[in-house]
C-alpha cells in the first residue's frame, strides 16, 4: 500500500520542477511511511511513497522493465501476482524483484493495456512508456484504490490523494458549485467529480491514456446480471463459501503483521472466522471501537458486547478503542484535511481512531466492507422492494394517489417513502445515504439553484438504472450502490482513514470473482424472510453464534445526534453561524439557523443534515480560505528529492 503522484507537461521543452514532486510526495507520507522513490526525465515526473509490505528489500518503487524503456509507480495489491510472475517468465520476461509492483509492468510489456483485466486485486498505478511517450493510469474495478487527476492548458497530473495535486501552484482551489448542491443531496460528491472544479476521481474499473492523441479514458469490466442458472441453493452455498475463504486466503498474503476490524456484526465476523480457519493455530488480532460517556439512550451506538461475544468465539486477541465526545469534536478540522473532500459520514471518525489503534499491532487488516453492496444487506433494499411492489400493481393510479396522500401524511420518514410510492424505481431511489430532502435543499440554496441540481442527480442515478435495465429490481439497486455510493463514499473513507494511519486495509467481499458469482445468485438468496444477505447467513449457519448470525443490521452508529445537542452544540454554533462562515455565503443563514434550532429543541433529529454543513464549512475553512492547519499538515515538511 502506497501514494503515488505524477505531473506530464505538455511542452516537451518544459521539465517538471523537481521541487513541486518533492512536495506532492511528500505530503502523502501518511500513506508511506517507510521509503520514498522518484522519477525525473524532462517533461515528466512521478513520485512514491511506500508502505512496505511484499518484498520488503527489493521493492523500492518506481520500478522499471529490462531496458528501463517503461517505469511504474504503483498503489495497492496483486494477489495473483506469483501466478502472474510464472506465466510472463516462461515468456522470457527477466525480473529483478520479487515484487507484485514489477509483474504489472511485466504484463503491461506483454499484454498491452489489457494487461488490467489479468490482476486479481485493488491497485491504482501508473505507467510511464518512454518509447512511446504514452501514459497510462488504471484504477481497479471496484475502486478500493483511489487515482484523482487534474489536465490544465500545460499540464496533466494525477495522485492517490487531492491535497497532493494542490501542492502544484497552477492547480485549482475552486469549489465545482455543481458538485456542491450534489454533496448536499447525498453528503458526498458522485464521481467523476470531486467538490474542487476541474478536478476528477479516474471511475472504477477505468484507465486513462494520455499521448500525442490527446487523453482518453475506457471502462475494462463491469458487473454483469444475468437469469440466474436452475441449480439448487447447494450450488450457490458451495461456491459462494469456496470463494470467500479462497478471497480472504489471498489477502492473508502479507510480510507484516495483519488482523481485522471487528465490530460483531455479521460481515466482520465472518471475515474473523475465515482467517481463524486460515491462520493454523495462532490467535487473529481483532479490534472494535465505541463510546464512552454515553447515556441509556445512546448505549445502542456501543457493539463492544457484539465484537467481544465474536472475539471470544474465535479466541481472537481482541483491542478496543473507547472514543469521547472531546475526541470526536476535536478531530473534525483533522478529518476534512484527511479526506481531501467533504464527506459528512461520521463513522470516518470512530474508523480513524480504531486504524490508529490497529496500527500498534499490525500494518495489514481486513474488513467487511462490500458485503451489503454486494448481497444486498441494507433494509432499504427492502422497503423498496415493497413500494416496487406497490406501484406495479396499478402505476399510474399510484403516480396520482401518492402525491395527494402524502400532503396528508405527518412529515417525516413516512411521508417521504408514501410520496415515493408513487415513482417508478429509478425515479425513486437515490442511495444508501441521503441528505437533505429536496423541499429542504431549495429552502436552503434556492429554488432555481435546487431544480437544477434536482434534475443532476436524477440523470446521474438513471444512467446507471439504464445500464442495467433489464436486471431484477434488487439488482439494479445493487449495481447503482456498487457504482456510486460504495466507491464515492464508503471505500473513499475507509482507505483516507486506514492510510492517514499508514495501515493497509483489505476487502474480501470486493475480490472481483466473487462479485460476479453473487451478480449471478437469485434474488432469494441475497433477500430472504430473514432479512438481507440470507446467503451469507446460510454459508455461516454452522459457524458463526446465532445471536450474531441473526442480527439485524445496525451500520456503524454514531451518537451524533446526541452530541449535537449538548457537548458539540457551541461548536456547531459557532462554525455554522458566525457571520464569516462559509455557510452564510453558500446558502441561506436563517434556513440553517432554524434547522440547528429544531434539532436543539428535540423537535426532531436533524443530525445528518447539520454534520454535513458542519463537515462542508471545516473543508472550505481548511482548503479554499487556508483558514484552519490541521497540525499532521505541520509535523510532515517537505522532503528532499532524491534525483
Amino acid at each position: 500500500m502506497c501514494a503515488i503522484c505524477g505531473i506530464v507537461n505538455f511542452d516537451a521543452a518544459d521539465p517538471v520542477d523537481q521541487p513541486t514532486i518533492g512536495r506532492m510526495t511528500a505530503i502523502m507520507a501518511h500513506r508511506g511511511p517507510d521509503d520514498e522513490g522518484f522519477f525525473l526525465d524532462g517533461r515528466v515526473g512521478l513520485g512514491h511513497r511506500r508502505l512496505s509490505i511484499i518484498d520488503l528489500r527489493g521493492g523500492k518503487q518506481p520500478i522499471f522493465n529490462e531496458d528501463e524503456s517503461a517505469v511504474i509507480v504503483f498503489n495497492g495489491e496483486i494477489y495473483n501476482y506469483r501466478e502472474l510472475t510464472a506465466q510472463l517468465t516462461a515468456a522470457g520476461h527477466v525480473f529483478s524483484t520479487q515484487s507484485d509492483t514489477e509483474t504489472i509492468l511485466h504484463a503491461y510489456e506483454q499484454y498491452g493495456d489489457r494487461c488490467v483485466e489479468r490482476l486479481r486485486g485493488m491497485f491504482a498505478f501508473a505507467v510511464w512508456d518512454r518509447s512511446k511517450q504514452r501514459l497510462l493510469l488504471a484504477r481497479d474495478r471496484l475502486g478500493v484504490k483511489p487515482l484523482y487527476y487534474y489536465a490544465g492548458p500545460r499540464f496533466f497530473a494525477f495522485a492517490s490523494e487531492i491535497k497532493s495535486l494542490l501542492e502544484i501552484p497552477e492547480a485549482p482551489r475552486e469549489v465545482d458549485p455543481e458538485a456542491l448542491d450534489l454533496y448536499l443531496s447525498l453528503r458526498y460528491v458522485p464521481g467523476p467529480r470531486t467538490i474542487f472544479k476541474n478536478i476528477y476521481r479516474l471511475q472504477p474499473g477505468c484507465i486513462l491514456v494520455l499521448d500525442r492523441k490527446g487523453m482518453r479514458t475506457e471502462q475494462y469490466w463491469d458487473i454483469e446480471y444475468s437469469e440466474p442458472e436452475p441449480h439448487p441453493e447447494k450450488h450457490f452455498l458451495d461456491g459462494f463459501r469456496e470463494l470467500l475463504d479462497q478471497s480472504v486466503r489471498l489477502r492473508l498474503l502479507s510480510e507484516v503483521p495483519l488482523g481485522v476490524f471487528l465490530s460483531g456484526g455479521l460481515d466482520s465476523s465472518a471475515i474473523l472466522a475465515m482467517m481463524t480457519g486460515a491462520a493454523e493455530g495462532s490467535r487473529v488480532k481483532a479490534f472494535s471501537v465505541g463510546y464512552r460517556g454515553l447515556g441509556r439512550k445512546d448505549a445502542q451506538s456501543n457493539e463492544f458486547g457484539f465484537a467481544r461475544l465474536a472475539a471470544e468465539a474465535f479466541v481472537a486477541e481482541h483491542h478496543e478503542y473507547h472514543l469521547s465526545a472531546a475526541e470526536f469534536g476535536d478531530f473534525a478540522p483533522e478529518l476534512v484535511w484527511r479526506l481531501d473532500e467533504p464527506m459528512a459520514d461520521p463513522s470516518a471518525i470512530p474508523l480513524y481512531f480504531l486504524s490508529r489503534l490497529a496500527r500498534e499491532h499490525i500494518t495489514v487488516v481486513l474488513s467487511g466492507e462490500g458485503a451489503d453492496e454486494i448481497l444486498g444487506g441494507y433494509n432499504i433494499y427492502r422497503r423498496m422492494l415493497s413500494l416496487n411492489r406497490l406501484y406495479g400493481t396499478a402505476p399510474s393510479a399510484m403516480s396520482r394517489f401518492a402525491p395527494w396522500a402524502a400532503r396528508y401524511t405527518p412529515k417525516g420518514v413516512l411521508r417521504r417513502y408514501v410520496g415515493m410510492s408513487g415513482q417508478p424505481l429509478e425515479r425513486r431511489y437515490r442511495g444508501v445515504c441521503r441528505g437533505f430532502t429536496s423541499e429542504w435543499k431549495r429552502r436552503l440554496i434556492g429554488a432555481d439553484r435546487g431544480e437544477r441540481s434536482e434534475q443532476l442527480l436524477d440523470s446521474i442515478f438513471e444512467s446507471r438504472f439504464n445500464a442495467v435495465r433489464y436486471a431484477s429490481p434488487l439488482n439494479r439497486m445493487l449495481y447503482v450502490d456498487a457504482k456510486i455510493w460504495l466507491p464515492d463514499d464508503l471505500l473513499i473513507k475507509a482507505d483516507k482513514m486506514t492510510m492517514a494511519n499508514g495501515v493497509e486495509l483489505r476487502v474480501p467481499f470486493l475480490d472481483h470473482k466473487l462479485v460476479e458469482f453473487a451478480a449471478a445468485v437469485p434474488d432469494h438468496l441475497k433477500i430472504g424472510p430473514d432479512g438481507g444477505k440470507s446467503l451469507l447467513r446460510k454459508a455461516m449457519q454452522a459457524v458463526l453464534p446465532d445471536v450474531i448470525l441473526h442480527r439485524s443490521k445496525k451500520g456503524f452508529p454514531t451518537p451524533v445526534s446526541s452530541w449535537l445537542r449538548s457537548p458539540l452544540r457551541s461548536f456547531a454554533r459557532e462554525l455554522l453561524l458566525s457571520s464569516g462562515s462559509a455557510c452564510s455565503r453558500y446558502m441561506e443563514r436563517r434556513v440553517v439557523e432554524e434547522m440547528m434550532h429544531e434539532h436543539e429543541r428535540g423537535k426532531c433529529s436533524r443530525h445528518e443534515e447539520i454534520w454535513t454543513l458542519l463537515v462542508f464549512e471545516l473543508w472550505h475553512r481548511t482548503f479554499i480560505d487556508r483558514r484552519i492547519e490541521p497540525a499532521v499538515a505541520r509535523k510532515e515538511p517537505p522532503l528532499a528529492v532524491a534525483v
